[in-house]
C-alpha cells in the first residue's frame, strides 16, 4: 500500500507520532515508503530540574533510530510547549516549507477531536497546508471524549514490536510512569482495533481527506 509513496508524520511534541501511529510508521517503511517525520515542540519546558534542555531531542532522535529512518527525513523544531498557538503562522510556514520540499502524498496529524492546545494548532495548520492532499488523524485516546474510528491500518506483531521499542528511547517519559507507554496498552489498543477489522493488529485514524 505504501510503495513509492511519500508520507509526512505530524507531531506536536516528540513521541506522539510513535504512540499515535507508530505502527504505521513501521510499515511504511518496511513497505518502500518514503516517511518523514516532524516533531514542532521537544517540550523542554516540561523536562525536571537537572535534565538537560535537548534530551527529549536526543531521545526522538533515538526513537527514529529504532525505524531507521534517515536523518535528513528527521525534523525538529523547538516551539515552547503548550505555546504552539502563540505561533500558528510559524507552524503554517514550516508546513508549506515541508510541502514543497517533500511533496508527501499522505500526511499524518492528530485527531481533530484531539484536546490538547498544541494538538489542536497542528490539526488546523495540518490540514490548511495539506487541503488537497490524503490526509489522516491518528489517535491519542486520553486526549479524547470522541473519535472517528473510519480508517484502519492493518498491523503485524512486528510492527507493534518495533512501536514499543521507539518509545522504550524516551527515558525521561518512562520514569513517569504514564499508562500509555506500557506495553500492555500498546498491544491492547492494537488488538482492540485489529478486532473491529477482524485482524490481529490495527491503528485507527480518522479519514479527514482522500485523494485518489
Amino acid at each position: 500500500m505504501f510503495q513509492n509513496k511519500k508520507c509526512l508524520f505530524l507531531a506536536p511534541h516528540t513521541d506522539d507520532v510513535e504512540l499515535g501511529c507508530g505502527g504505521t510508521l513501521a510499515r511504511v517503511i518496511e513497505e518502500g515508503g518514503e516517511a518523514h517525520v516532524v516533531a514542532f515542540s521537544t517540550a523542554k519546558e516540561s523536562l525536571p530540574p537537572g535534565v538537560p534542555d535537548n534530551q527529549l531531542e536526543l531521545e526522538f532522535l533515538a526513537a527514529m533510530d529504532t525505524y531507521n529512518l534517515p536523518e535528513n527525513q528527521r525534523y525538529v523544531y523547538d516551539f515552547k510547549v503548550r505555546k504552539l498557538s502563540y505561533h500558528r503562522q510559524e507552524v503554517l510556514e514550516n508546513l508549506v516549507m515541508l510541502r514543497q520540499k517533500i511533496e508527501p502524498d499522505w500526511i499524518f496529524v492528530p485527531s481533530g477531536n484531539d484536546l490538547h492546545q498544541d494538538h489542536q494548532v497542528v490539526f488546523n495548520e495540518g490540514l490548511r497546508a495539506f487541503k488537497d492532499k490524503t490526509v489522516w488523524g491518528y489517535e491519542l485516546p486520553w486526549n479524547h471524549i470522541t473519535f472517528n474510528a473510519q480508517g484502519f491500518i492493518k498491523l503485524q506483531e512486528h510492527h507493534i514490536e518495533t512501536k514499543f521499542n521507539a518509545m522504550l528511547k524516551y527515558e525521561t517519559q518512562l520514569k513517569k510512569e504514564r499508562l500509555y507507554f506500557e506495553r500492555s496498552f500498546i498491544e491492547g489498543l492494537a488488538r482492540m482495533r485489529g478486532l473491529q477489522i477482524k485482524e490481529q493488529f490495527a491503528e485507527a485514524f480518522e479519514v479527514l481527506r482522500i485523494q485518489i
